[in-house]
């Protein structure tokens, strides 16, 4: 079986538990409790259309899962078809204890990729998280790097460059902001730049990452 079959495969299969989940949603809803919907009268929606809303929005939460997941590990067997010896791995958390562990996605040599579709999380739990898991990567002797595929949409799920540094200097790193791609000292952050992606480590012995016309073929 060749890459883009595999994807094939791989998509069928998410695709089967997209449509599972939303049918099982969609059913359990008939028997929800609809009494909230006098705040949405209220407020000027109808109660078919709060409905609908209600249903697209889990229907939404379901798709935003299922289309993460999917890309995700769409790129790593990408990844896996170029560079074989890759694979996920586990690292002791030695910063804290929780959580216990962080996983690398896709290791490939030193380089420890992590793999996001997109990222719309800026608050500060969340990135101090970010920050301990960058640490504990390095302390274990690899390189640190985020792939992502998709930008956020919004403008409050951007973090503000000012902020972004600030934080970034209080953990002991510097930061260069250059279109929508955060360089870091001991690794690198790829925003919306990841259909692009060669190598991670910038080397030029390789070139067979091809994700986004092997998905769009496939």
């Amino acid at each position: 079986m060749n890459m883009k079959e595999e994807i094939r495969e791989l998509a069928d299969h998410y695709s089967a538990e997209l449509k599972r989940s939303i049918d099982a949603r969609v059913t359990e809803m008939d028997d929800d409790d609809r009494s909230h919907v006098l705040i949405y009268a209220v407020l000027g929606v109808s109660e078919s259309e709060g409905k609908l809303i209600d249903v697209y929005q889990n229907k939404g939460r379901f798709l935003y899962k299922y289309a993460g997941s999917f890309l995700e590990e769409a790129a790593k067997l990408c990844f896996k078809h170029t560079f074989s010896d890759s694979r996920s791995l586990r690292v002791t958390n030695t910063h804290g204890q929780r959580p216990k562990t962080f996983e690398i996605d896709c290791l490939v040599g030193r380089d420890a990729l992590e793999i996001k579709w997109r990222d719309a999380t800026t608050d500060g739990d969340h990135i101090t998280k970010e920050h301990t898991r960058i640490q504990v990567i390095r302390d274990a002797g690899y390189k640190p790097i985020r792939v992502m595929f998709y930008y956020p949409n919004r403008t409050q799920s951007h973090a503000h460059p000012a902020d972004t540094r600030k934080s970034l200097q209080e953990c002991g790193r510097g930061v260069s902001l250059r279109r929508r791609c955060v360089g870091l000292r001991e690794g690198s952050h790829w925003c919306g730049l990841a259909w692009h992606l060669e190598r991670p480590s910038g080397r030029k012995d390789q070139t067979k990452w091809q994700a986004k016309s092997t998905m769009t073929t496939a």
